[in-house]
């Protein structure tokens, strides 16, 4: 197969924010091109987005039910390849499951589903038809959270023996719901955003975080979920202790009234030689700290000495800043780099197979449900077993 790979879009109207990321990374490394979508519950909404990006009329649907049948019906190699789905998470499922029944694989906002169930069913159709099913968990495309992922697996700092992970937004800090900004209305709304509001949106982006630099798993979970702006029926601030499987402890909070900050994803690893820290706000950065000598900072730079997976994700010289559309690309690079090779019945370069998957999906929903669990029993120890 010589050419680009085909991607349609579930969402994503012009009217949204994260649909224009998602089309700017699926885009930048040329390997990627929109052919059609259905980006609107709203059918003209829908029409103008299509317009908007100059699609053809026929390739611009009212829903996606009609673009996925549609598309099912044309010729390989006109059709669409995989689909992308940027909706709100109570329409990652319906899409996903539509898509994976009918061969197409799937590119997908976190988190996975609304429920566990849900995951459980896509997690079972992917393995089951051999598909592939990418997560967005944004900041693993960071090519200085990849290098420092490497670092720990190579037993830089030793055996991990503790994690902190911290996600501050303040956005949520008054009901902005009420003013009827589209991202809070779902968010803050149990039937669209699920069982928990601050912690399933950002403090699975955490939970994903650690797992993924550590390799390490949670074993048992403690968690305190608060309600702080008055008439919220979810979460809009928490804190979550952990045990993991090596036997190390950790701290991760997330909060979205945080009043003043911005988004500033940060975590830290320490292990029995030293430890790691990164911070979203300094992406390019990455401190190591060292118990017998002095600390030491890393710049990212595609004209430094990095590790083979942190290189291979870095686009510019040192000194030109990449941020969180390289990074949301380095997913979609990554993930058309494994199809392409699928479809092409040759091995990938094991250095780009790291896009999260469906089983990282149910992971995080399992988190939410454990969390919410924990909570809800007034902050109890309980296993992550699911």
């Amino acid at each position: 197969m010589n050419r680009k790979l085909k991607m349609g879009m579930v969402g994503g109207s012009k009217d949204a924010f994260i649909g224009a990321i998602h089309r700017m990374a699926a885009n930048l490394d040329g390997q990627i091109e929109l052919v059609c979508g259905a980006f609107s519950s709203n059918p003209a909404k829908s029409r103008e987005t299509g317009e908007s990006l100059y699609l053809p009329s026929d390739r611009i649907y009212e829903n996606f039910e009609q673009m996925i049948l549609a598309e099912a019906a044309l010729p390989e190699g006109e059709r669409m390849d995989f689909v992308s789905i940027v909706t709100p998470n109570h329409v990652h499922y319906a899409p996903a499951a539509l898509a994976l029944k009918h061969g197409f694989h799937v590119m997908i906002d976190k988190p996975l589903a609304l429920s566990m169930d849900e995951a459980k069913s896509l997690e079972s159709q992917v393995e089951s038809g051999g598909l592939l099913l990418g997560l967005t968990h944004t900041y693993t495309g960071y090519p200085m959270i990849k290098h420092a992922r490497h670092m720990i697996k190579s037993g830089e700092f030793g055996k991990i023996r503790k994690v902190y992970v911290e996600y501050p937004q303040g956005w949520l800090s008054r009901r902005k719901e009420e003013t009827g900004h589209k991202g809070a209305s779902w968010r803050t709304d149990p039937a669209r955003s699920g069982i928990s509001g601050c912690m399933g949106d950002i403090g699975t982006h955490a939970e994903n975080m650690v797992e993924f630099v550590t390799g390490l798993r949670i074993q048992r979970l403690c968690a305190q979920l608060n309600i702080v702006v008055e008439g919220r029926p979810i979460d809009d601030d928490g804190a979550v202790l952990m045990e993991f499987d090596n036997g190390a402890t950790g701290v991760l909070t997330a909060s979205q009234i945080a009043a003043g900050e911005e988004n500033d994803l940060k975590i830290r690893a320490y292990g029995e030689k030293g430890g790691v820290e990164w911070s979203h706000s300094d992406p390019n950065s990455l401190w190591l700290k060292w118990l017998d000598r002095p600390a030491e900072l890393l710049r990212a730079g595609a004209d430094r000495e990095l590790s083979p997976v942190a290189q291979k994700n870095i686009r510019t010289p040192a000194g030109h800043p990449e941020g969180y559309i390289e990074a949301f690309a380095n997913l979609y690079k990554n993930f058309a780099h494994q199809l392409r090779a699928r479809l092409n019945n040759t091995t990938p370069d094991p250095d780009l197979l790291d896009v999260p998957t469906v089983s990282d999906g149910v992971r995080g929903m399992a988190f939410i449900e454990k969390v919410v669990e924990s909570s809800n029993a007034g902050g109890i120890w309980i296993p992550f077993i699911y």
